[in-house]
């Protein structure tokens, strides 16, 4: 087996939701209760990652991030993942300033659109996230379409991912505004599927609140990082 090296504290709340999915996923699949992976986890300040992005040093961040993986690295991990959406916008930075490999959320995402042959998609995230290109690009590189909702509405749901999921903090009120976010989309695009693009929207969306696939970033991770723990 594979000895996982996990950036986490992207935030608290997805970091817990990785472990403990892990942990339950790695059971199911070795059929044994008493069978445990060996992992590390390297917790990070996930403001310092907004701070360096709101102010433009993807360099800076690259640096931030490529440290923490050369720790967990240096600890005896074989791979490594950044369990949060927004820090892939240096992921390939990152890998090249170190020398285990690392699974992308974005490709895993991909491969998991592809497989259930979407189309139009819907992306929901961080503002990091929707305005900028890097999780775009697999999709629209492939013929693919990608929406994200408008920039008040970005803005809203950068503010309520910030101030409350970051936090822990799910209120009916925001959920329901995400929800008529996510109903004006696939009304306006006939989007087919719906990127659950923020770790933390596990907490807020379930697979019945919608009439379309959604694409649970940290599920679709998960099953990556197990079948790398579990290979030969």
């Amino acid at each position: 087996m594979k000895k996982l090296g996990m950036i986490g504290g992207t935030g608290p709340e997805s970091t817990v939701d990785y472990y403990r999915s892990i942990i339950n996923e790695f059971q199911k699949r070795t059929a044994s209760q008493e069978s445990l992976p060996e992992l590390l986890i390297y917790s990070i300040n996930m403001y310092k990652i907004f701070d360096l992005l709101q102010s433009g040093q993807e360099e800076e961040l690259a640096e931030y991030l490529a440290a923490a993986v050369l720790s967990l690295e240096r600890a005896g991990a074989d791979f490594a993942v950044i369990s949060a959406n927004t820090p892939h916008i240096v992921f390939e930075k990152i890998q090249q300033k170190v020398n285990i490999p690392m699974i992308s959320i974005v490709e895993a995402t991909y491969r998991k659109a592809r497989n259930l042959e979407l189309q139009k998609i819907g992306l929901l995230g961080t503002q990091f996230t929707m305005e900028n290109d890097f999780f775009k690009k697999p999709f629209t590189g492939n013929g693919q379409e990608i929406f994200v909702p408008n920039k008040d509405e970005q803005l809203f749901l950068h503010e309520k991912i910030v101030e409350e999921l970051e936090q822990g903090i799910v209120k009916e009120k925001t959920k329901k505004a995400f929800l008529a976010i996510a109903e004006r989309m696939i009304e306006q695009h006939q989007i087919e599927g719906l990127i659950l693009g923020c770790t933390e929207f596990p907490m807020i969306f379930k697979p019945e609140d919608l009439d379309i696939p959604q694409l649970n970033t940290v599920e679709i991770h998960v099953d990556e990082i197990l079948k790398m723990i579990l290979e030969d």
